[in-house]
């Protein structure tokens, strides 16, 4: 190697001056600030010259070697240039600015570390701590048991020796299996702990990076770590003695209790992934304002139901028709997606940038992946009405028996789409939900109650995530009920509810212990009927008739 380099590894690429402060992040080389002007003359003119320090921030176009990346293609998820624009491969596709991509990016790993320090690492150390609690509990009961196993020797001499040496034999089977059960998990604890430790070093380094192309291509990992292990309580072994007997001398000595350790996955619980990064508590505005009003272009004759969001700038929609529209807060329509059974779709969500929707008429949950259609669900007995994507990614739909005298809540799994988790009755065995023909939507909110907007029942039903009835709202106490009317439903960063009550024009809001806000009526809202909020809680709200859709701040 050059003695020269070695000493002095940044030299300007074109006049050798130590210590250059200019980096061509095309080329790949070092530049002082005098020869900047002379590389960018030329055939080198489109070049990106940044300072040193932000080395690494510019992306070049896969397809145009030539070209900067300057713009994000959201469904393709990649990275593109201006030309890539006017290809096929992203025709109304949802573009936005490479930077702002970055910076969302940016603030999803803000997320994701911040889970990792404040939620998901304490509490798997909360958990190894547990079982070392528990391996102390066994010794200490081990100990005792065998006190009281020693004073029954003493009793009986030699006549116990037997029986007492195959009691400690099996006291010491029992205790390994304990032992050997707990120690596997504390094991897998471990090196669960040692990923997450990983991870959080990992993502420090991301973030901390100017690599665009890292930062681009980062992939949460946060999911599957939310998955928390069973929790595991062991019925710890007791002696059961009678007065001695020569005679049934084994059987009178006593016995120990079964081997037994309980597996409860709902034992330990982890917070929302939001629940540290966003503010304990944020003011609702005095007078909500309407900040958009967008127009979604479907004809006079139908009518809007749904509305999600894509993005912050993006919204999917759909009504009494066929055809679903992707349209951006301008109101420029970007895309139409046609229901695979050609009719109406009962409901929309998007999970992962994905269009997630049910058709009634085919009895199937459907996801749309890069324009293939995948089934989450297809039905026997049963038609979907409508579904959401819980916080581990599973889907919660409802759905009707095709005679209505059923209803229920089926979660399935977002990596095999199985069922997990049926919800249909409360502890006396009764329906949750009304029977018969009626509209009812579904959100799950942030402590991981799942809420349902029962028209039928004129009521909003709220339950745990283990399925068990926490309260039914009604509306506050000067509401008829009678005329109380939730469609729409949605849930905020703060596990507040909101819900569209069609006839009355308006939209209510209250905590996540059924306790009322407040309501909105004053934003000249006609007809609410889909609801869905941002991720600044800015709340979107699909009119049924008009087939506008409003976007209403109602947070300070």
């Amino acid at each position: 190697m050059d003695e020269r380099w070695a000493q002095d590894v940044l030299r300007c690429h074109l006049c050798d001056i130590s210590g250059p402060s200019m980096y061509c992040d095309i080329c790949q080389i070092h530049l002082c600030k005098e020869c900047v002007g002379e590389h960018l003359s030329s055939e080198f003119k489109d070049h990106k010259v940044v300072p040193y320090k932000m080395r690494g921030s510019t992306v070049k176009c896969q397809k145009h070697s030539s070209k900067i990346c300057e713009l994000h293609c959201v469904q393709c998820d990649i990275p593109i240039c201006a030309t890539c624009v006017s290809l096929e491969d992203h025709k109304d596709h949802g573009i936005v600015e490479f930077l702002k991509h970055i910076e969302n990016k940016k603030e999803a790993i803000r997320r994701d570390l911040t889970e990792f320090e404040l939620s998901i690492y304490p509490k798997y150390k909360e958990i190894a701590s547990y079982i070392s609690v528990q391996k102390g509990n066994i010794n200490t009961n081990s100990e005792k048991l065998t006190t009281a196993l020693d004073k029954q020797k003493e009793d009986l001499q030699k006549e116990i020796d037997d029986i007492l040496r195959k009691l400690k034999s099996a006291l010491d089977k029992i205790d390994s299996r304990y032992l050997a059960v707990l120690n596997r998990q504390e094991d897998e604890i471990a090196q669960t702990i040692s990923k997450i430790t990983q991870n959080i070093d990992n993502l420090n380094i991301l973030l901390n990076s100017n690599d665009a192309s890292l930062v681009s291509a980062y992939k949460s990992m946060n999911a599957e770590f939310r998955s928390l292990p069973p929790k595991l309580t062991i019925s710890l072994p007791s002696l059961t003695s009678q007065k001695i007997n020569k005679e049934q001398l084994y059987q009178q000595f006593g016995s120990l209790s079964a081997f037994c350790i309980t597996s409860d996955d709902s034992g330990y619980t982890i917070d929302s992934p939001d629940a540290e990064t966003l503010p304990s508590e944020r003011s609702l505005l005095d007078e909500p304002r309407i900040i958009t009003e967008i127009k979604t272009e479907y004809g006079d004759n139908n009518e809007l139901y749904s509305v999600s969001c894509l993005s912050d700038d993006y919204i999917w929609t759909c009504g009494n028709e066929k055809i679903m529209k992707l349209v951006s807060l301008q109101g420029k329509l970007v895309k139409e997606i046609e229901t695979n059974s050609r009719t109406r779709p009962g409901d929309i969500t998007v999970t992962n940038g994905y269009l997630v929707y049910t058709d009634y008429n085919e009895r199937a949950v459907n996801i749309l992946k890069n324009k293939k259609l995948n089934r989450v669900a297809r039905l026997q007995g049963w038609r979907p009405r409508s579904v959401c994507i819980s916080s581990t990614g599973d889907f919660l739909v409802v759905m009707d028996s095709d005679d209505y005298q059923q209803v229920k809540i089926v979660r399935y799994s977002s990596s095999d789409f199985k069922e997990k988790q049926c919800i249909q009755s409360n502890d006396n065995g009764e329906p949750l939900y009304s029977l018969g023909d009626f509209s009812k939507y579904i959100s799950e909110n942030k402590n991981l109650d799942i809420c349902v907007a029962d028209y039928g029942a004129a009521a909003v039903v709220v339950v745990n995530q283990a399925g068990k009835l926490r309260f039914t709202y009604t509306g506050p106490s000067s509401t008829i009920k009678e005329s109380f009317c939730p469609v729409g439903i949605t849930t905020d960063s703060q596990s507040r509810i909101l819900t569209a009550d069609y006839w009355n024009n308006r939209i209510h809001i209250f905590e996540q212990d059924g306790q009322f806000l407040r309501c909105i009526d004053d934003c000249d809202i006609q007809r609410p009927w889909g609801l869905c909020v941002d991720s600044k809680d800015n709340l979107f709200v699909a009119e049924c008739k008009t087939r506008k859709v409003k976007k209403i701040q109602y947070y300070v």
